[in-house]
């Protein structure tokens, strides 16, 4: 078994201690102000001056130690997933960690690879959270649900397209996009609608209920409308492939995914001579900047997550009132953004 190497001989950690003497204050003043207190009136110099003591000699709070004073964890886990992390995903995240932290929330994220969903779920119980916010990609399951509130975990979140029993839920339906896209073309006339599914393990979680999405607007729209399912590598010979074929498929329109499918198969049916939109229109996903500098200008289905509150300020208040009822707040808002593509 390995160990940690001995700390080298002749340095020392500091203390509280160590901070209470160089500011000229007690350790209680010090304990007050590094932790956040607000309960007991300090001066807001003396607050300085102990926050600039500990930065010069280098103390950083003991956060397990605190845990155990106050008999709950701080520390909110957000285990790293393997799905897809676009735009949408990375500022929700970008936000509700610098959102955690000005609750004074210690924020960890935890690799999950190589565990299945109940051993990941035993893996972070060790860590006692007092919350964790499961995404995508990490099949949470009652099981771990119920190990991680035996742990003391006051709030177990998931952050995908399904609930799990016990466990609140912030619910990204990616049917919605899938069937916005539908929806849009349809509109516009097509009829005959491919939908492509990137061949990219990490994606299928996404690309199935996009294309269920897809599926189910073409089916209650009571048209003739038809979709059709495309495979797809993020490659140039792949699109290139799937251009070549596509007038004998007899496709009139194409939800290319996200935005960067869709780019990649648009310049290959440019180059395989077929009219976007004149014989094919094509919108994808994401909205991004590079979407408008496109010839022609891509259409796309922009996202947002609407939250009943922020989403710290949700965990927070999950953390304090634990208990009730499993709460389901469905997030995901979609509209086509019309472009010169479709």
């Amino acid at each position: 078994m390995s160990q940690l190497p001995e700390q080298p001989a002749g340095i020392s950690v500091p203390t509280s201690a160590d901070v209470a003497r160089f500011a000229g204050v007690s350790r209680a003043t010090v304990s007050y102000v590094l932790n956040n207190n607000t309960t007991v009136r300090i001066s807001e110099s003396t607050r300085r001056l102990v926050r600039d003591a500990a930065i010069q000699l280098g103390y950083v709070p003991h956060a397990a130690a605190r845990s155990l004073r106050a008999g709950q964890s701080r520390t909110v886990l957000l285990p790293a997933a393997q799905a897809p992390a676009g735009p949408l995903y990375q500022r929700f995240f970008a936000g509700l960690e610098s959102g955690l932290r000005r609750l004074d929330y210690t924020v960890v994220q935890f690799g999950s690879a190589g565990l299945d969903a109940d051993e990941a779920a035993r893996a972070w119980a060790e860590l006692r959270p007092v919350a964790v916010v499961a995404p995508d990609g990490i099949s949470l399951t009652p099981y771990g649900t119920g190990v991680l509130t035996r742990a003391g975990a006051k709030a177990v979140i998931t952050l995908g397209p399904q609930p799990v029993d016990g466990a609140h839920a912030l619910v990204l339906d990616q049917r919605e996009v899938g069937g916005c896209a539908v929806r849009h073309l349809l509109a516009r006339g097509r009829r005959s609608i491919g939908v492509v599914m990137p061949q990219d393990p990490g994606l299928a979680l996404f690309a199935g209920h996009r294309l269920a999405g897809a599926v189910r607007a073409a089916e209650e729209a009571r048209t003739d409308a038809r979709v059709q399912p495309l495979p797809l590598r993020y490659e140039e010979a792949s699109a290139e492939d799937l251009a070549a074929r596509w007038r004998e498929l007899g496709l009139d329109a194409v939800f290319a995914y996200d935005d960067t499918y869709a780019m990649l198969l648009l310049r290959a049916l440019q180059d395989a001579g077929v009219d976007v939109p004149a014989e094919t229109a094509v919108i994808g996903a994401d909205d991004l900047m590079l979407a408008r500098l496109l010839r022609p200008r891509l259409s796309s289905v922009a996202m947002e997550l609407a939250t009943p509150e922020p989403p710290a300020e949700l965990i927070d208040r999950l953390v304090r009132t634990p208990g009730g009822e499993p709460e389901r707040h469905y997030l995901l808002r979609a509209a086509a953004v019309t472009r010169e593509s479709s």
